[in-house]
């Protein structure tokens, strides 16, 4: 190494020397600048990143922990609900069989359920599934308030296959089995098939209103054509064909002669040249002892 003796007698350091030197010899480890700060990209990060990153990582691994113990979406209701978004009143329209138990049930409202995440499609579904809902919507009104308008089914006619009866509608589809007096003036159709035809018979018995409101059932039979049965008991059996023809006639005759008044049990329908009345038991009896009586009274006559 060369040097130089300087004028205190020690030696001092060439220009080439001092260039190969380690830098930061003798300078305060305080004030010297970190490495990792003139590295790449984490020289331009401020100072607060690292605490950030931090409360970053907490927070995805709370959220983590959340979602993978199937807690998130309790979360979330408590949340939105504590921010003014809680189901507070639902507002019900149209439904008159429907009962508002059924209605709420099928919402599935709990105490903090939330309007922002309240699933009103889902809903809307569960409320088509009630038997009497034709047709349902849900709205969500914000703040806090659910708008459900009900379309029910019309009640057209019962069907009674074996000892059930049911209410059913114009598409012969069974809305319930439950019923009571409020549905007695409804048409009771009898047998497998006729809640799809039941419409049929009461479009024929429109020509004939004064004896429709007799009727009180009609039996399909063979899947072919129809016996009446009205509130008196007598069975109107009708033709496969021209069964409007059939029915302005024996209105015709009741109206002329009172038949359907009479002691009978039955009207055949179902022959072109001829009507066959069958009497009651007591009334066959009572012809038979007049026929009997007159028999005998012409017999005495002829002696």
């Amino acid at each position: 190494m060369r040097t130089l003796k300087g004028k205190r007698g020690k030696d001092t350091v060439l220009p080439i020397e001092a260039e190969l030197a380690p830098r930061g010899r003798g300078v305060a480890r305080l004030h010297r600048r970190p490495v990792w700060r003139a590295a790449g990209i984490l020289a331009d990060l401020p100072v607060w990143a690292g605490t950030a990153g931090a409360l970053t990582f907490l927070g995805a691994t709370i959220a983590y922990g959340i979602a993978l113990g199937g807690y998130g979406t309790m979360v979330s209701e408590s949340l939105t609900a504590a921010a003014g978004f809680r189901v507070e009143a639902v507002k019900l329209s149209g439904q008159r069989e429907t009962t508002e138990f059924q209605i709420l049930e099928a919402l599935e409202i709990q105490s903090d359920s939330s309007l922002v995440l309240f699933d009103a499609q889902a809903a809307q579904k569960r409320l088509s599934d009630i038997s009497w809902v034709e047709k349902a919507s849900v709205q969500k009104l914000y703040p806090g308030t659910l708008q459900v308008k009900i379309k029910e089914r019309e009640p057209f006619a019962l069907w009674q296959r074996g000892d059930v009866i049911s209410i059913i509608s114009k598409d012969g589809r069974v809305i319930t089995d439950d019923v009571d007096g409020r549905y007695a003036n409804l048409l009771l159709v009898i047998g497998h098939g006729a809640q799809h035809r039941v419409g049929n018979i009461l479009h024929e018995l429109k020509v004939v209103p004064e004896l429709r409101s007799r009727v009180r059932a009609a039996r399909l039979i063979s899947d072919r054509r129809w016996n009446l049965v009205l509130e008196n008991g007598i069975t109107i059996r009708l033709p496969e064909t021209g069964v409007e023809k059939a029915l302005l006639d024996i209105a015709r005759m009741d109206a002329d002669s009172g038949l359907l008044s009479r002691d009978i049990v039955a009207v055949d329908m179902r022959l072109d040249d001829r009507v066959i009345v069958k009497l009651s038991d007591g009334a066959a009896e009572r012809r038979k002892g007049v026929v009997s009586q007159r028999r005998g009274g012409a017999n005495g006559a002829e002696t």
